[in-house]
């Protein structure tokens, strides 16, 4: 069984299984939607002297997608992945299989992917329904967004497979990590109003980046050579989590087969 295989085999199966319970697809529909409406609205009026509806709704829509969209169902929904297959007593049949480590993370990154794909389009066309547009490159927000996709998933299969150990350790752990992490990228509060000192902590998010770059493609029409510092720091952690998530996947077998 080749990689692409065993990578598409992996996604399929945990596309299939969401899809047979539904809840989450719906949940994290429809929160997204709620806090871009909410967030558009609070932008509009705060800053109606800078900015019209539409751009109110450029700026929620990026917060949106980072911070409510797809954090929550790559990240959270990562960690919830890996502790449904560790209670099922999926992992132990992955002994007998010749499925890589490579390709059981890359295929939960494909079946995340898939579904912060439709998130992204859900969030896209309510706000395009208020006047927002795309002003900069879609390769290059696509490119934004997929990083920001490989890092939470990576993120959730780091801490799913080392620290969480049963269902009601998930919202614990994407609490405890995540949400300072969104809050601190300016995900729900915005980094201008930052005072100095968190505005240099901030650079040390990857949220932070993840935010600020989407924000300056969609609403601002940035080009790459705009956003050379955020892309490093966003390449730069997509590698990390990725080696992590390699570590990761071995040490959790190994602590499954002593179990």
């Amino acid at each position: 069984m080749n990689l692409w295989h065993s990578t598409l085999a992996v996604a399929r199966r945990i596309l299939l299984e969401l899809w047979r319970r539904k809840r989450s697809l719906l949940f994290w529909s429809f929160f997204p939607v709620a806090v871009l409406l909410l967030n558009g609205l609070i932008y509009a009026e705060r800053a109606k002297a800078d900015l019209d509806l539409a751009q109110a709704f450029e700026r929620a829509g990026t917060a949106t997608l980072v911070g409510a969209a797809l954090f929550f169902s790559c990240l959270g929904g990562s960690v919830a992945t890996l502790v449904a297959e560790r209670e099922h007593r999926t992992l132990r049949r992955l002994f007998l299989s010749p499925l890589t480590g490579g390709a059981y993370f890359l295929g939960i990154f494909l079946a995340h992917a898939t579904i912060a794909l439709w998130q992204t389009l859900l969030v896209g066309a309510i706000a395009a329904s208020f006047g927002a547009r795309l002003h900069g490159s879609l390769p290059l927000a696509l490119l934004v967004i997929g990083l920001s996709v490989l890092i939470y998933v990576g993120v959730g299969f780091l801490l799913g497979s080392q620290f969480a150990k049963r269902t009601e350790d998930v919202n614990a752990l994407v609490a405890t990590f995540g949400v300072p992490l969104l809050i601190l990228g300016g995900a729900f509060v915005p980094t201008r109003i930052f005072p100095p000192s968190l505005s240099q902590l901030a650079r040390f998010n990857p949220v932070y980046h993840m935010n600020e770059a989407l924000t300056k493609i969609v609403a601002e029409g940035a080009l790459l050579a705009d956003l050379q510092e955020h892309l490093l720091v966003l390449i730069g952690c997509a590698a990390v989590v990725m080696a992590g998530g390699w570590l990761a996947y071995h040490r959790m077998l190994q602590a499954e087969q002593q179990l």
